[in-house]
């Protein structure tokens, strides 16, 4: 059985379109996603199907070649931590940002069961803003 560690490993470390079949996978059924407070899609969104509307149809349609390319991992039990750099150019202002993230993940047997974002937001934001 993969660890923790590997199942949030595996959603990041893959082909776009393994990555949302991976996370499909790995997330439970009532699986709650809290995008922080200042981020273009804050929110706490509960299930795939409301994750995926609410954050990555909106990341696919709204940003050029948006990444979320992680770097380092932590595990401690039942919780895992993602740390990484977010780039991307949003289409509606032509401009490109990079800013860093942590994923913070609770899974319970083998599932996500949570997961929260920090980030730098104010990176993103200055991407939307035309007369940044």
């Amino acid at each position: 059985m993969a660890s923790n560690k590997d199942v949030i490993r595996g959603t990041y470390e893959a082909s776009p379109a393994q990555k949302g079949e991976r996370l499909r996978a790995a997330l439970a059924p009532d699986a709650t996603w809290t995008e922080a407070a200042g981020f273009p899609y804050a929110g706490t969104y509960v299930g795939f199907d409301a994750i995926a509307a609410n954050v990555f149809q909106r990341l696919a349609t709204e940003w050029i070649d948006y990444r979320a390319e992680a770097h380092t991992y932590l595990e401690d039990g039942d919780h895992v931590a993602a740390f990484g750099v977010y780039s991307g150019t949003y289409r509606a202002t032509g401009k490109a940002m990079t800013a860093t993230f942590a994923h913070l993940y609770t899974l319970k047997d083998g599932q996500i069961v949570r997961m929260e974002q920090v980030v730098d937001s104010a990176m993103v934001l200055r991407a939307l803003d035309p007369g940044a």
